[in-house]
């Protein structure tokens, strides 16, 4: 197989991305803006299936889902998922489910006791205040119980096709590997990406970074030797730089295991997760 040299001066196969480790430097708010669309589209490229990894119907269990999955995976949270909606479909049922009861199915996602009082009290909220229906306003749902302007965003761009910018970890760190910004504020972090990009772009920009942030650009060791995007990054060279040491970085259908959803979309071209009893 052909070679040829790698951004590390070692021997790098055909194909694999060869990228001079750069100095960050300044640049204007134009060129932040065309680096940061430039990214975009290249993340389009690489995640044309980008999607959110939480499995739901309707906009409850979207809702119910989003809050689970704080401080844990969201492959752990469509594991458990199932059995809670199958007894507690909608909020009128949830907000009457016994505490121990619900403790015990969302043991496994960590945290069950906090997150029991806050399915319990914004299921309440919904019936009491929402007519049961989950609002399509993200004024209405940060006065939910344990819901904060990242779950909005989530329930508003998946389950009624608002534009939102989702700041989790992955994206807060990925913006700043990118320059995006210097915040680790994720409401400061949200209104400086959301001046580079056109609010049509928020929800799947969202899908695409977070999906690199799981899959290549780690937290503590980036597979930047794999990455598909090294040339426009200006982090470039943070993490692991040889090719094939990096290869064996990449996580989920990147690293041909499974993915997050235990029913993902149909164009995903990973393999489903396992349920809980099968993990």
């Amino acid at each position: 197989m052909a070679t040829r040299n790698g951004a590390n001066g070692t021997a790098a196969p055909a194909g694999a991305v060869a990228v001079k480790k750069k100095a960050k430097v300044a640049q204007t708010h134009a060129g932040l803006v065309r680096q940061a669309r430039r990214i975009n589209r290249e993340l389009a490229e690489v995640y044309p299936y980008a999607h959110p990894e939480l499995d739901f119907e309707n906009p409850f269990q979207l809702l119910i889902a989003t809050v689970l999955s704080a401080q844990t995976t969201d492959l752990r949270v469509n594991q458990t998922t199932p059995a809670l909606f199958a007894l507690y479909p909608t909020p009128e049922a949830m907000a009457a489910a016994k505490p121990e009861e619900l403790e015990e199915i969302l043991r496994p996602t960590g945290f069950f006791r906090a997150k029991t009082r806050a399915v319990l009290g914004l299921s309440a909220a919904l019936r009491d205040d929402f007519g049961g229906e989950v609002p399509g306003r993200i004024e209405d749902l940060v006065k939910l119980p344990g819901v904060g302007r990242k779950t909005a965003n989530v329930v508003l761009g998946n389950a009624f096709g608002v534009p939102g910018i989702t700041v989790d970890t992955h994206f807060g760190r990925l913006s700043r590997r990118f320059g995006w910004t210097t915040s680790e504020d994720p409401d400061q972090i949200e209104r400086d990406v959301a001046g580079l990009f056109p609010k049509s772009d928020w929800t799947m920009l969202s899908h695409r970074v977070i999906f690199h942030g799981r899959r290549i650009c780690h937290a503590r060791k980036p597979a930047c030797g794999a990455c598909p995007i090294a040339p426009l990054c200006p982090s470039y060279g943070e993490g692991e730089m040889d090719p094939e040491k990096a290869k064996k970085l990449l996580k989920y259908e990147k690293g041909g295991a499974p993915g997050q959803r235990l029913k993902p979309p149909p164009d995903y071209p990973g393999q489903p997760a396992p349920p809980l009893a099968a993990s």
